[in-house]
């Protein structure tokens, strides 16, 4: 997995989204053992407190479990995954929004716009023959 940090948040915080998107795209897959906390955090370049906040924090919302002796694994719950997964998407789509009504757009607009991306990437997958 490869970690990217920004200014604009906590460590912990950006710890959390990227191992959800890391849950819900399926790079950590349901049922499957996590890494240790050390072995997470020397992976991501933080350190190992900060990742067990993260983790603390996924556990907390029902994503990431303990199991006592064995460590942490992805929950199962395929709905919870698929609500974590609308929760990352709803969080993009509500930051887009925020950026182009900041650019001047209007709501109709960017719906044109978006309208418009979709029909010229679907011409560009017919024409490649794909």
């Amino acid at each position: 997995m490869k970690w990217q940090f920004s200014n604009d948040a906590p460590i912990y915080a950006q710890l959390v989204v990227q191992i959800k998107v890391g849950i819900v795209s399926g790079a950590f897959p349901p049922g499957e053992r996590l890494p240790s906390v050390r072995d997470l955090a020397t992976e991501a370049g933080v350190n190992p407190n900060t990742m067990q906040r993260a983790l603390t924090e996924l556990e907390r919302d029902g994503l990431v479990y303990s199991q006592r002796t064995a460590g942490r694994f992805v929950t199962e719950d395929e709905t919870m995954i698929q609500t974590a997964k609308r929760g990352l998407a709803e969080g993009h789509i509500r930051a887009f929004l925020l950026a182009m009504t900041r650019l001047g757009y209007r709501r109709e607009e960017i719906v044109d716009l978006l309208r418009q991306e979709g029909t010229e990437k679907e011409e560009e997958h017919v024409g490649s023959g794909m």
